[in-house]
């Protein structure tokens, strides 16, 4: 069963629906949750490397998604790793694989999604690079 969790979160809208599934499904294994933040960056060549969000709202969000994980009774971890953009799905698989987990749970499309798309590009990606069940929540 599932009973070692990745929930990759950002601040989408799909976010709690995220973190509902990840709840259940933790629950009836007993499971532990690892809750992942990535901090995206674009490169700009004339600027460097400039972040789009501040270390503090990648913490708050974290910490937002432990705290109910731990509310509902779930032994749940928190992480902020930092990435260029289009750089997420190779992180959430490093992850998954560092902490050795049975399942990646994540949203069908975050918040640099273009509109309309069924399935965001990043969703899609570690959907290809899994090795292991992927649960993805709309």
């Amino acid at each position: 069963m599932y009973e070692r969790l990745l929930v990759a979160v950002d601040h989408s809208a799909i976010t709690e629906r995220v973190l509902k599934a990840a709840s259940d499904l933790a629950s009836l294994a007993n499971g532990e949750v690892w809750v992942l933040h990535l901090r995206e960056a674009e490169f700009m060549p004339r600027a460097g490397v400039i972040a789009n969000e501040t270390r503090d709202e990648a913490q708050a969000a974290v910490d937002e998604a432990v705290a109910g994980l731990t509310q509902a009774g779930i032994k749940a971890h928190g992480e902020i790793r930092n990435t260029l953009f289009g750089h997420a799905a190779r992180e959430i698989m490093d992850d998954a694989k560092s902490h050795d987990v049975s399942v990646i749970i994540m949203g069908s499309k975050g918040r640099g999604d273009l509109a309309g798309l069924v399935l965001g590009s990043t969703a899609h990606k570690v959907i290809h690079l899994a090795d292991r069940p992927v649960l993805v929540v709309r």
